[in-house]
């Protein structure tokens, strides 16, 4: 396939987005493939056996311009431009709307091909900048298709006025070779001191308030007065890891709360593997809401039962009552409840955790979702 690609979000950058982009197009095509992306740290290195070809260009935003990202615009419209003049490329696929998408647009029109552009969901729940959200709605209603990551984000570009038949729903997925059931993490538990006796709680992801984080650590001393000796381990960064903080030592547990920051992307499915329930009770803040939730996939691979929000798209990532649970996450009794359900019913919890493996393996696996974007690369060739 010949794609050009444009995307600020790429690895080695971290993030499920960037993940995505990678894992999908290196099973597209081989050097035909171009990616216009963002030099980052790590890059050569991660470049140097790709199969496709990747261009790395240094984006930065400044604030004395107006736009502060308007050099990334015309960084990316050069150089994608350039690259579209010389190759006969299939279509243009934009990573987001903003900024991706509008020079994507650009340059597939004046290069006379398809453009393709990705919707995640949050950007069109939280961008209400008058002259970024019109921009944002202009290129989702002209482009040739718009590929939504949920159900969620479907309906939400709908309202946008996009027609829903150029609108194709493509599930982000998952490595079931790199997370799977069965690895080591005895190290791990004994790592945050965990005893045979306790149970673990696992999350996974940027430490901001809609993720529900909050949520999970106040319903710790509920699960301890209930006798469900538990810990609660937390992986990732972010604008809340002070409150949060704040918060364990406030509710008493800040010793069965571990955050444990980055952890090494080899280490990560062995913390999955280590815990007994993943949770991510997600809700809104403000119109922030979760498009979809790839670390739910993570945890279902490696034969885990979850916890998400009722908000958002993660319906398409957790089957409520089937691979986990979803409830209602800005009242801090349903999640205990729910996480009580989770590590009591072991039966039950156990039979989630196999429909999850099961349905990660059928449904989300990168050979799949690739699968599924090849076909949406043929149906736009027409």
């Amino acid at each position: 396939m010949r794609l050009i690609v444009i995307t600020e979000l790429y690895l080695p950058t971290k993030g499920g987005t960037a993940v995505w982009f990678d894992q999908v197009y290196r099973r597209l095509g081989g050097k035909d493939i171009h990616v216009v992306t963002a030099d980052v740290p790590g890059a050569a290195q991660h470049d140097a056996a790709h199969p496709n070809t990747v261009h790395r260009l240094s984006l930065r935003r400044h604030w004395w311009l107006r736009p502060e990202s308007l050099a990334m615009y015309g960084k990316f419209f050069f150089k994608s431009l350039g690259l579209a003049l010389r190759h006969r490329f299939q279509a243009v696929h934009a990573g987001r709307v903003l900024p991706e998408g509008l020079v994507a647009w650009l340059v597939a029109r004046i290069a006379r091909i398809p453009v393709v552009v990705y919707a995640h969901g949050e950007e069109i729940t939280t961008w209400r900048q008058p002259a970024k959200f019109r921009v944002m709605g202009f290129v989702y209603r002209h482009a040739d298709w718009v590929i939504a990551n949920s159900e969620f984000t479907r309906d939400e570009l709908t309202k946008l006025g996009v027609a829903p038949q150029r609108i194709v729903l493509i599930h982000p997925g998952v490595d079931t070779e790199h997370f799977r059931p069965g690895l080591p993490c005895d190290d791990l538990k004994a790592s945050i001191g965990l005893a045979a006796h306790e149970k673990l709680i696992l999350s996974v992801g940027r430490l901001s308030r809609r993720k529900g984080f909050d949520m999970v650590i106040r319903s710790l001393p509920e699960l301890l007065k209930q006798g469900r000796p538990v810990r609660y381990a937390l992986i990732g960064i972010g604008e809340d890891w002070d409150y949060l903080h704040s918060l364990a030592r406030d509710c008493g547990v800040a010793d069965r709360v571990h955050f444990l920051g980055h952890v090494p992307s080899e280490d990560l499915p062995r913390w999955y593997n280590a815990c007994d329930v993943f949770a991510m009770p997600n809700r809104e803040i403000n119109g922030d809401t979760e498009g979809f939730g790839m670390v739910f996939l993570e945890a279902a691979a490696c034969g885990k039962p979850a916890l998400a929000g009722n908000a958002g798209g993660t319906g398409a990532a957790v089957v409520h009552g089937v691979t986990g649970l979803r409830i209602d996450a800005n009242d801090v009794r349903p999640v205990s409840s729910a996480l009580a359900q989770l590590l009591a019913d072991d039966s039950g919890a156990q039979t989630m955790a196999d429909q999850a493996r099961a349905r990660a393996h059928h449904e989300f696996d990168w050979a799949v979702v690739a699968d599924r974007t090849r076909r949406l690369v043929k149906e736009a060739k027409r």
